[in-house]
């Protein structure tokens, strides 16, 4: 009995690394940027640089200030297990990622910065009796980076810059775990926290006046999380249900973006850019349980590499107010196996608009809304399994999301 309520358990640890996909990537740590589909690591000319491509904040003279907030607002339904047809929704939730950046010129060719944002997060909530109950009921991830850089002005045309990232992740999850050979479910909780380390650098290149370049690179960070697992069952098994400590590394992925900024006219922007993600560093899960090494395990994941492509747009209208749009394409790494209602995560398409306005010479706003549809996806080959009879998740699943950005900059 322990070890089939432990092999849940693991389970529930397994999820928590999926929630880290492409899903729950948040690169939308910018309004401006996010208003031209976060096509920005060739442009890179406000303090959100310091995410998008670092070097692009020796174009900030002085001191530059910015600080907001993305209101994220994801849904999903799962229909089935095949062969039936009945539908479930996930729970409306409203996530909050924040981000700030200060950016400092120390000298004609000297530039530091300091950001800080949730690079990873979000969450899914679905009903406690629903199908899937034994795979995901409350999953919530939060992460904070902290990024402080050094930018350099080689010539008026190159600069480079790097710094050293240091990353805060906390984890929630919650699903029921069937007691079979006895009756009924186990509900099981697991709460813990890591950090990680990692760095970033950018360079940023205009060979001509009407053509800019950017690649940006950012190392994975790898999170050592440590928790503690509790059990909420029948008092009579209350000394065979999993609980204590238990830890488990995730590595984040290695990201390099390479960005193209044209100025065919001195009031109209176009934006490209490729990024590259390499999910495939995750191939497995390794799980150590702390009372008892012999329930330690590594499982394969098999994550592939994905890619995001996007296009964007900035025409200034006035001096004081520009209008932005924007599409990108995203390719997700999951296989269909493992694809799960704890991350239930496709290919997907987004649609961007926003605008920015200069409030004073120095304090503007910047807004921008984003539409992010997901294809539909149909698993038939599940490796995700649900009580009873160990059945496999197989099913379609269907989701999108909206998310408005707000930043609010200062200048002096």
């Amino acid at each position: 009995m322990y070890k089939k309520v432990t092999t849940a358990l693991l389970l529930i640890l397994i999820a928590s690394s999926v929630s880290f996909a492409s899903g729950f990537q948040i690169n939308e740590s910018g309004a401006r940027a996010m208003g031209m589909a976060g096509a920005f690591a060739g442009l890179a000319d406000d303090p959100s640089a310091l995410y998008f491509n670092p070097a692009g904040i020796t174009q900030l003279k002085g001191t530059h200030f910015v600080a907001g907030v993305t209101f994220i607002s994801p849904s999903a339904t799962f229909r089935g297990p095949s062969p039936a047809i009945d539908e479930y929704s996930m729970k409306s939730q409203l996530f909050t990622p924040i981000n700030f950046y200060i950016t400092h010129q120390l000298s004609d060719d000297l530039y530091v910065g300091l950001g800080v944002n949730n690079q990873y997060g979000l969450g899914t909530l679905w009903d406690d009796n629903w199908i899937g109950k034994d795979v995901a009921i409350d999953t919530e991830i939060k992460t904070f980076y902290f990024t402080p850089v050094i930018a350099y002005k080689v010539t008026d045309n190159l600069s480079v810059s790097a710094g050293p990232v240091f990353a805060w992740g906390d984890v929630k999850i919650v699903r029921y775990a069937s007691l079979y050979p006895f009756q009924g479910d186990a509900k099981v909780s697991l709460k813990g926290d890591g950090t990680a380390w990692g760095f970033t650098a950018g360079i940023l290149y205009k060979p001509l006046d009407v053509l800019q370049l950017g690649l940006s690179f950012r190392s994975q960070t790898k999170f050592k999380f440590t928790g503690d697992a509790s059990t909420d069952g029948p008092a009579a098994l209350a000394s065979e249900l999993p609980s204590g400590g238990i830890t488990s590394e995730v590595t984040m992925p290695m990201n390099i973006t390479f960005g193209a900024a044209l100025f065919p006219t001195k009031d109209l922007t176009v934006t490209a850019d490729f990024q590259y993600v390499g999910w495939s560093s995750y191939d497995k899960l390794a799980v150590s349980f702390d009372s008892n090494p012999s329930l330690n395990i590594s499982l394969p994941r098999d994550y592939q590499d994905s890619y995001i492509i996007r296009l964007g747009a900035e025409y200034k209208v006035t001096g004081d107010l520009a209008l932005r749009g924007g599409i990108l394409y995203d390719k997700n790494p999951v296989k269909d196996q493992y694809v799960d209602p704890i991350l239930p995560d496709a290919d997907r398409i987004g649609l961007n608009i926003g605008l920015g306005y200069k409030i004073t010479q120095n304090v503007s706003v910047d807004l921008a809304y984003f539409f992010l549809r997901f294809n539909e996806r149909t698993v038939t080959n599940s490796l995700i399994y649900y009580t009873p009879g160990n059945a496999a998740l197989n099913g379609t699943y269907n989701s999108y999301a909206h998310l408005i950005g707000v930043n609010f900059s200062y200048n002096f």
